[in-house]
C-alpha cells in the first residue's frame, strides 16, 4: 500500500543526467520554495523512490543512460505511485501532455522557472 503525498510536505525529484542543467533545475525549484532530491539518471531515481516516503512530483528528462529513458520511468512510478505527480522534459522530443502517464505534463526544453512550477502545480 502506498503513502498519500502532499505536495506541501514532499520533495520534488529532479532526474536529469546532465550534471549543469540538473545543478540550474534544482538551483531554480529551490528558489521557488521546493525541496529537492536529486539524481543522475531513472535508475538513481527508481531506487530513491523506494527508499523515500516524501516525493510528491517527479521532474524528469527523457534521454538518459540507463536501463530506462524518463518516460519509462514515470510509467513506473505512476504504477506504483499513482499520487506523485509527474512532469517529463526533453530538448529533443516532443510529447503532448496526453503522452505522459496519469495526467502529468510535458515542458519543452529550454524550460522557465514558470513553466516548470506550472506544470507540477498542474499535473494531476
Amino acid at each position: 500500500m502506498t503513502a498519500k503525498r502532499s505536495m506541501k510536505a514532499s520533495a520534488v525529484l529532479v532526474v536529469e543526467d546532465d550534471d549543469l542543467v540538473r545543478l540550474c533545475a534544482v538551483e531554480m525549484l529551490e528558489d521557488a520554495g521546493f525541496t529537492i532530491v536529486e539524481a543522475r539518471h531513472a535508475d538513481e531515481a527508481w531506487f530513491i523512490l523506494h527508499e523515500r516516503s516524501d516525493i510528491g512530483a517527479l521532474f524528469t528528462d527523457v534521454d538518459m543512460p540507463g536501463t530506462m529513458c524518463g518516460v519509462t520511468l514515470a510509467g513506473r512510478v505512476h504504477d506504483a505511485w499513482p499520487d506523485i505527480r509527474l512532469v517529463v522534459t526533453s530538448g529533443r522530443q516532443r510529447f503532448t501532455n496526453g503522452e505522459i502517464p496519469n495526467h502529468g505534463r510535458f515542458v519543452p526544453k529550454p524550460y522557465s522557472l514558470d513553466q516548470v512550477v506550472d506544470a507540477i502545480q498542474h499535473a494531476v
